[in-house]
């Protein structure tokens, strides 16, 4: 295939796009080499700097990723999460057919934060439970989840092994709680390097920050968690209504 030098669009950009048709329609599969840049720069008939930048782009979206001294490879896609309802990671990681896992960071009791008291609507010091898991899929470490939940709601909360336990589980068959809705926010930030290293990505990779606060049925906040998710891995997708009459 040549790419249109007429075409409004920069050669490298074409060439980015190329390349990402090629690998979401299955030409190269998940930790496939791509072909090297002469490689590609003979094929497309541009130059090194051209294809240098298209793959630069790739990597920056997460697409591909390079290992030094062995060439460019295809990553594994990202996971489409739909935004729809309260569901945590357990159940979506098994809704995708993949098997989940946690590995436990800290479980214990800790007065809450000013932050932390706010948001649960806590006196300042109330003590909570303070649930720190790295989330896998199948073995992959994904995300880092800090959980606090009011102790006085959750008396021997930390009985159970969080490690295979799913928290939202035990909150609805153990203490009968109703998770009615959340509030969540999503943002993108660089990785801390402790987050680097537990979920096994470059120093200062992108990541997903979220914070969520989960209600029950009868509007008492039960769940503020702060999460970082890795941005290589994860696309974040909501269904946006039209309002009622518009257009």
């Amino acid at each position: 295939m040549r790419l249109r030098r007429e075409a409004p669009d920069p050669l490298y950009v074409q060439l980015k796009d190329t390349l990402a048709q090629d690998i979401h329609a299955g030409k190269y599969a998940a930790h496939q080499r791509l072909p090297s840049e002469r490689e590609l720069s003979d094929k497309y008939r541009v130059s090194r700097m051209t294809v240098r930048q298209a793959l630069l782009d790739l990597a920056h979206d997460g697409v591909i990723y390079t290992r030094v001294g062995k060439g460019t490879f295809v990553a594994d896609p990202k996971i489409d999460q739909p935004l729809r309802m309260v569901t945590g990671f357990t159940q979506d990681t098994r809704a995708r057919g993949s098997k989940p896992s946690s590995r436990v960071l800290e479980a214990r009791v800790i007065p809450a934060t000013p932050e932390v008291a706010a948001a649960l609507r806590l006196l300042p010091s109330a003590e909570v439970v303070l649930l720190s898991r790295v989330r896998f899929t199948d073995k992959i470490p994904l995300a880092i989840e800090n959980a606090f939940l009011p102790l006085a709601l959750v008396p021997n909360l930390l009985k159970h092994n969080f490690a295979v336990t799913s928290l939202y589980h035990v909150l609805q068959t153990e203490y009968g709680f109703t998770l009615h809705h959340a509030e969540q926010t999503i943002e993108a930030a660089l990785a801390t390097p402790r987050e680097a290293e537990l979920l096994k990505i470059s120093p200062a990779a992108a990541v997903l920050r979220m914070q969520r606060l989960t209600v029950r049925r009868d509007g008492t906040p039960i769940e503020y968690v702060l999460s970082a998710y890795r941005g290589d891995r994860y696309k974040f997708r909501l269904h946006l209504p039209a309002p009622s009459g518009a257009f």
